[in-house]
């Protein structure tokens, strides 16, 4: 736990200026790029993930009958991506801070690349749903990595105002991706969408090769081996108040990927949408995410992420008791699944960037392992969420007790756990907008 004079002191460090003791402390971090354009070069990446969970949920219906194979079966493929790219983001976290980022963000878009192809001869979906997790942990590098670049280079507020334009490109990439799998469809099968997201990869690779500098300079990497990397998870996992931000970002995304894998059967089976109005309804339900995560910089101006993250989160619980009652009900039709749908999505999108922000500034010593088991846990309880849905019937029913169930479970422990009222303002400083 670190002292009020260590921050002082880190403080001072960051700034160039005399430490308590009196002697100049040298700015150990790299200077910080332009932030729209950091923003930009780590969109691209953190986009890979949603782009590679979302392309292909229009064809899901598709894929169960061309496979011979069951609609629980198929959102296990999902379950695969989401075990991946949590799984992945428990190695590539600590090899980014013993290597450097650079190096395993290009390792796993190779990775990706190669999956994505392979999709192309898979004969059932047992071998899809190994290359789905191939995928995930080749997509898990861009997420980890990109996290753990902010928290190379930001702080605090500012750090939480980045995460806000990085969840803006997570809510963009979903309003993008069924929409662009629906209209692929129109040209080409399910496993065109694949060639796709193998070509957007090879764009990556340029893009790491050409445009993203290092952020971790030689001298502050660790080299400490396995043995470090587990000493540095068990530093971690003794911090409760870490632990619980931690589990609250991963019961919130939960509640994200009980709509993910669910609203294509809502929409399509229960509703009786085509592929291409699914990709439009998913879109416009995308919208509310990125309002929220872009509003969320303004708020930050006069609340703290503390109260952002509390708000958010019982926001969402009460739109998804909304969505659940008017389910069960049978009242209201397709717009009263919708629009709560999209109440939840807006509450989430006010919560998904502050529980992270104040869970990384804790571990700034340790940003890549520690932004490994936040994502780690973000998409495995997506993972162990997702066929729930399914298994719950996937209809609007089971999709809003899922939600409920995922967002009341944030909230004790946000209450129980990470006791939000104990919390300092990682940032005495309003940051302004950049």
């Amino acid at each position: 736990m670190t002292t009020v004079q260590d921050r002082r002191a880190a403080s001072a460090a960051r700034a160039g200026s005399p430490s308590p003791t009196g002697a100049t402390l040298p700015d150990p971090r790299p200077a910080r790029p332009r932030t729209t354009r950091t923003a930009l070069t780590l969109g691209v990446f953190v986009a890979l993930g949603p782009l590679t969970i979302d392309m292909y949920l229009p064809a899901l219906p598709t894929i169960t009958t061309e496979l011979g194979t069951t609609s629980a079966a198929v959102q296990l493929t999902l379950t695969g991506t989401l075990l991946g790219l949590g799984l992945g983001q428990l190695v590539l976290g600590p090899l980014s801070d013993a290597l450097g980022r650079r190096r395993p963000l290009i390792a796993g878009t190779v990775l990706h690349v190669v999956a994505s192809l392979l999709v192309l001869l898979a004969p059932n979906v047992a071998v899809l749903g190994v290359l789905r997790v191939l995928q995930g942990v080749g997509a898990a590098a861009g997420a980890v990595i990109a996290i753990a670049v902010v928290r190379d280079l930001f702080d605090g507020r500012a750090a939480a105002t980045m995460l806000s334009r990085l969840f803006l490109v997570i809510g963009a990439a979903p309003v993008l991706a069924p929409t662009i799998g629906g209209e692929l469809l129109r040209f080409t099968s399910w496993r065109g969408i694949f060639v796709v997201l193998a070509g957007y990869g090879l764009v990556l690779l340029a893009v790491g090769s050409l445009a993203l500098r290092e952020t971790l300079p030689p001298e502050r990497r660790s080299s400490s081996g396995v043995g470090g990397t587990l000493r540095g998870y068990r530093a971690l996992l003794r911090d409760r108040t870490y632990v619980g931000l931690v589990l609250v970002a991963g019961l919130t995304m939960a509640g994200l990927f009980a709509y993910v894998s669910g609203s294509s059967f809502v929409y399509q089976d229960e509703f009786g949408l085509d592929e291409q109005q699914f990709g439009l309804l998913f879109g416009a339900g995308a919208f509310w995410l990125i309002a929220a995560t872009q509003l969320n910089p303004v708020l930050l101006r006069r609340f703290s992420p503390a109260q952002l993250l509390v708000s958010g989160t019982a926001a969402g619980g009460a739109a998804g008791v909304l969505l659940l009652v008017l389910a069960l009900t049978g009242t209201g039709g397709l717009l009263a699944v919708a629009v709560p749908l999209w109440a939840v999505l807006f509450a989430c999108g006010l919560a998904l960037p502050n529980g992270p922000a104040l869970a990384l500034s804790r571990h700034g010593d340790n940003a890549g392992t520690a932004a490994a088991m936040l994502g780690a846990v973000q998409f495995g309880v997506g993972a162990a969420v997702s066929p729930l849905v399914g298994l719950l019937g996937n209809d609007a029913v089971a999709m809003g007790t899922v939600i409920v169930g995922s967002l009341a479970l944030a909230l004790a422990v946000l209450v129980t756990v990470v006791r939000p009222w104990e919390l300092a303002d990682p940032d005495a400083a309003p940051v302004a907008a950049h």
